[in-house]
């Protein structure tokens, strides 16, 4: 069976790195220069894991399951469910205490109303964290990004700029504060090395259990909002 792969080129990466994304695309990280026959020697050597990765049925669900957005319908938010309720009365966006509440008249747009709320107490709720665990780690950032990633939960770029998936407000907080700290440690040791985990460590002493929670209910972070106007959905699985 053929391994087909996305190579994403680096100037700072000295070594080659493959993972398996949570769309179940092969990413291999390369030094800019390295030939693809070298870059093909390197997954070819991995292909036994990667078959077993591909085919972990916890970690890369096949089933996507959507929002309709009717009443009664759960919605994730920092790690609880809680009920929506659709009212006739007029909601400029999406209102929260104790449950969710839109606009009957919003029903069709609501996956736009939702992804902007996640968006904006995202830039509400994380800026803070991010300084508080920064300090404590001694690192500087630029900024802080939230949006549709394709392929994970946050990443930290060659300029020191932090990305996280919007869809991570979902998570409980102790899961938040890993992704948090794993971004920022990545500012001291680029690679997943032993010296990584030890700073993480430091920071998130149940980075364990953090990671586990992510693997067994990841998915459920990741339900795709269906467009009710159109029959579609917002975006493909990340």
């Amino acid at each position: 069976m053929k391994l087909d792969y996305h190579i994403i080129y680096s100037p700072q990466r000295k070594s080659v790195t493959l993972s398996v994304e949570r769309d179940k695309t092969i990413l291999v990280r390369a030094p800019i220069g390295l030939s693809e026959e070298k870059i093909h020697q390197a997954v070819e050597s991995k292909k036994l894991w990667l078959y077993e990765k591909l085919n972990h049925n916890q970690k890369y669900p096949d089933k996507t399951t959507y929002k309709e957005f009717v009443s009664g319908e759960t919605l994730l938010y920092l790690g609880k469910n809680y009920h929506l309720e659709i009212t006739d009365d007029q909601v400029p966006n999406v209102r929260f205490h104790s449950r969710f509440l839109i606009s009957r008249c919003h029903q069709e747009t609501a996956f736009q109303l939702f992804r902007d709320w996640y968006i904006k107490r995202a830039y509400i709720k994380l800026p803070p964290k991010v300084k508080d665990f920064a300090e404590s780690l001694g690192v500087q950032y630029n900024q802080i990004l939230f949006s549709d990633l394709k392929y994970r939960w946050g990443s930290c770029t060659p300029n020191n700029n932090l990305n996280f998936n919007w869809r991570i407000m979902k998570a409980p907080v102790f899961v938040i504060d890993y992704l948090i700290v794993h971004e920022l440690a990545h500012l001291l040791e680029s690679n997943h090395t032993p010296r990584f985990w030890n700073i993480v460590a430091v920071q998130v002493p149940n980075y364990q259990v953090a990671k586990n929670w992510l693997r067994d209910n990841g998915n459920t972070l990741e339900e795709d909002f269906l467009d009710k106007k159109l029959g579609l959905t917002t975006a493909t699985t990340d």
